[in-house]
């Protein structure tokens, strides 16, 4: 795919008998898919004579020949690159011609500035799998058969520019007939830096829970037995390990469950080819092309109600996350278990994903009963990614494997290279040098000493191969956050302090190339605001240099701060403390019934002599507070699970709201949905059933938010509309808001970049920038 965002032509002098010289620059994508050979190729039928190298920033080609055929070299350049390649910026300038024999590929340089020009892991192509499935092709059922268009790329990459030196796969030397291929310009394996084959490549093996060999004659054979009987296996894959079990046992599931200490939240599931993912889940054709594509993310998909795949897979929501194979050992062993599988992450709860057979003893020994490892060594962790259709936008809402490194390009270059460091839950970090934005890998929830240090390796390793020491580095504004600890602690840096929805918002911005102001909308569970409370229904008139407040939900008490988030019931305890002014009617609610009698008087204390009852504003308490009191759900296990369940509950028919206030005496603005929680509880004592509840619900925050949307247009202009945040995961929160808005806005959301806090990294180096390069104050 090309699209270059720049041509720069400086003329020179024309050589002998027409001949003209050029040197052609390509940035991005352009190390890892086959493109120096193609570009080989093109020149060879061109006739044009000359070289073409890999640098740490890209590809340089200097082409010799007559105007006509570099002219129609550089239209092929613009156009026709190979299907993994990315280039975003082609430049070229005439050169003196030189006297060249022929057209060759040329040594790399490692000098330089530095790019992160090669792609992310790339799916196993059509031409690998023919011959993995082929009795007669020499890498029958070689688990890691690859080719220029397909394979491991960032997670065995050490260094740029990307030879097979600098890559995990330094230490197996190619056999005489893979290195004819890796040499032969006509062969799609040229320069194809993980060529390898069985004789002269990586290999299998499996292993008990502790570490030792397991004698057996196919180890996917017998993983595939083994998982067929009930077992878990550990599955060392590109970028760490999974663990597996058989998706359509209750039994296997539950017992995975047990053992990873998980208990509730969704599996992802791998099925074996579009057909296979049809039979469990409505897929749409967005859908199927995502699922199907070369980055194989996990997408969520709403399921079939007669699913074969165990209910216990995903509790509490009508889908399914689903992934299609994206290796030959992935092929091979779904072919041998011949059902859909649990493909997890390979970690215990709260940790980072194992990457090698000592982590994965240490970790997974009580968890797996048996591990299939090879002996390439993984250089990067990055989990898997995952996406959603929301309306008819495909989003990205964990970008890992399949996604990462591939840049954000900015619309303004930053001045200095800055380092974002995220935030507290779903954390990645980004790196801006130039015009590239650098999003890492999923991190997760900094919650643990082993996710803090895999942070920090995964935010050093990116600096070393891109060659960079960040001068700016940019935080959240919590001082809690350990992101926010690493950056205030580096030594010998600007430090910028960024606030969290602020970030959010330009964070869309900058996926978007929007200049700005714009008017941004960002909901999710809660920010650290500038008063030094928690936000999280914000709508602000918004730059990179700087944003204002204009509304905001009304906040209403936590009782027991951070402890809410798992014991939800004490949301909806504050919440109705606020509604009833002081007088909730808990004796009328079953919820309570649910939660210690002793709790929830102390907690009723706590709110009615205001100790430890942080003030709270944003969306996701809101769902959190509501979902639990109507679906009598007093405790979650994991982020987001009452919300979704919450969701997942709405009745779609229904087109009722509650009513709400819109408070304009207040700077900024609040909406005051105290009006809908008494007629929720009110529903409830009539006895009105939690779908429509939901519906309701949900329409009431569409309504608010666009009504509020609509008298800020007064104010602020005709600004363009960013929608951020991680409520704005939720399908009919994000289609509402947009479709009712749409004609009288021009709506942005997510696609590439995560809305909720995954992508919060970009914004905040953005945010960062500006401040630095003019003085800004970028918080008001």
């Amino acid at each position: 795919m090309t699209h270059p965002s720049a041509t720069e032509f400086v003329p020179g002098a024309q050589g002998a008998n027409g001949m003209e010289g050029r040197r052609i620059d390509a940035r991005g994508t352009v190390q890892g898919v086959g493109f120096r050979p193609w570009v080989y190729r093109l020149a060879q039928r061109a006739g044009l004579r000359g070289r073409v190298k890999n640098h740490a920033r890209g590809v340089t080609i200097e082409a010799f020949g007559p105007a006509h055929a570099l002219d129609s070299f550089l239209r092929a350049l613009r156009s026709d690159a190979p299907p993994a390649a990315e280039i975003v910026d082609l430049r070229w300038r005439s050169i003196p011609v030189e006297p060249a024999n022929d057209f060759v590929i040329d040594r790399s340089e490692s000098s330089g500035a530095r790019s992160l020009s090669i792609p992310p892991d790339i799916a196993t192509c059509d031409h690998c799998l023919a011959e993995v499935t082929s009795a007669s092709d020499r890498r029958y059922k070689y688990a890691f058969t690859n080719c220029t268009e397909c394979g491991p790329r960032f997670t065995i990459t050490n260094a740029v520019p990307y030879d097979r030196t600098a890559t995990t796969m330094a230490g197996f030397e190619m056999c005489n007939a893979c290195s004819e291929e890796f040499h032969d310009p006509a062969d799609r394996r040229f320069h194809a830096q993980p060529n390898a084959c069985p004789a002269c490549g990586p290999c299998l093996t499996l292993r008990s829970p502790d570490g030792r060999p397991i004698d057996c004659v196919d180890p996917i054979d017998e993983a595939a037995k083994l998982i067929r009987g009930g077992s878990i296996v550990g599955i060392k894959g590109l970028g760490g390990f999974h663990l597996a079990c058989d998706a359509t046992s209750s039994t296997a599931v539950l017992s995975l469950r047990t053992r990873k200490h998980r208990d509730e939240k969704p599996f992802a599931v791998m099925v074996r080819d579009l057909d296979s993912a049809r039979a469990l889940v409505h897929a749409t054709e967005s859908e199927s092309a995502m699922l199907s594509s070369p980055e194989r993310p996990i997408v969520l998909v709403r399921r079939q109600v007669d699913s074969s795949v165990a209910r216990e897979v995903a509790p509490d929501t009508d889908s399914l996350g689903l992934l299609l194979p994206y290796t030959p050992l992935h092929h091979l062993l779904l072919a041998f278990v011949g059902r859909p599988l649990v493909m997890t992450s390979g970690n215990v709860a709260g940790e980072p994903i194992c990457k090698d057979e000592r982590e994965a003893a240490e970790h997974l020994g009580e968890v797996a009963d048996a591990l299939l490892t090879h002996d390439r060594p993984i250089a990067a962790r990055c989990d898997d990614s995952v996406a959603k259709l929301i309306g008819t936008q495909m989003t990205i809402l964990r970008r890992g494997r399949g996604f990462v490194p591939r840049a954000v390009r900015l619309r303004r270059p930053v001045k200095r290279p800055v380092l974002g460091c995220g935030a507290q839950l779903k954390n990645t970090f980004c790196i801006a040098v130039g015009d590239e934005a650098y999003l890492g890998p999923h991190i997760g929830d900094l919650d643990s000493m082993a996710t803090i240090e895999f942070f920090e390796e995964s935010v050093e390793r990116l600096q070393s191969i891109l060659g960079v020491e960040p001068e700016v580095i940019a935080h959240d504004m919590h001082p809690g956050y350990p992101s926010t600890r690493y950056a205030l602690a580096r030594d010998g840096r600007t430090k910028v302090a960024v606030q969290h929805h602020h970030a959010h918002v330009v964070s869309a911005m900058a996926e978007h190339h929007i200049e700005g102001p714009v008017l941004g909308i960002a909901f999710d569970g809660t920010g650290y605001g500038t008063d030094g409370t928690s936000w999280g229904g914000e709508m602000m008139s918004c730059s990179p240099e700087g944003f204002r407040r204009l509304v905001t939900f009304r906040p209403f008490g936590l009782p027991g701060g951070n402890v809410a988030m798992r014991d939800v019931w004490r949301a909806s305890l504050g919440l109705l403390h606020d509604a009833f002014e002081g007088a909730p009617p808990v004796a009328d609610l079953r919820l309570f019934e649910l939660a210690s009698a002793e709790a929830v008087r102390v907690a009723g204390q706590m709110v009615e002599r205001d100790l430890n009852v942080p003030r709270v504003r944003g969306v996701g308490r809101f769902f959190d507070a509501v979902g639990a009191l109507v679906l009598l759900r007093p405790r979650a296990s994991f982020d987001g699970q009452i919300a979704v369940a919450w969701n997942t509950e709405a009745d779609p028919r229904e087109g009722r709201r509650y009513p709400f206030v819109i408070d304009r005496n207040r700077s900024p603005h609040e909406i005051d949905l105290r009006p809908m929680v008494r007629a929720i509880v009110e529903d409830l004592r009539r006895g009105i059933a939690a779908p429509t509840i939901s519906a309701k619900f949900h329409n009431t925050l569409v309504r608010a938010t666009v009504s509020a949307a609509r008298e800020l247009r007064e104010e602020v202009g005709d600004l363009p509309l960013v929608l951020t945040g991680g409520a704005f995961q939720n399908s009919w929160l994000s289609q509402g808001i947009e479709g009712r808005l749409r004609g009288q806005w021009k709506c942005y959301r997510h696609g590439d970049v995560p809305p909720s806090d995954g992508g919060i990294a970009l914004g905040q180096v953005v945010v960062a920038d500006a401040s630095v390069q003019q003085g800004a104050r970028p918080c008001a």
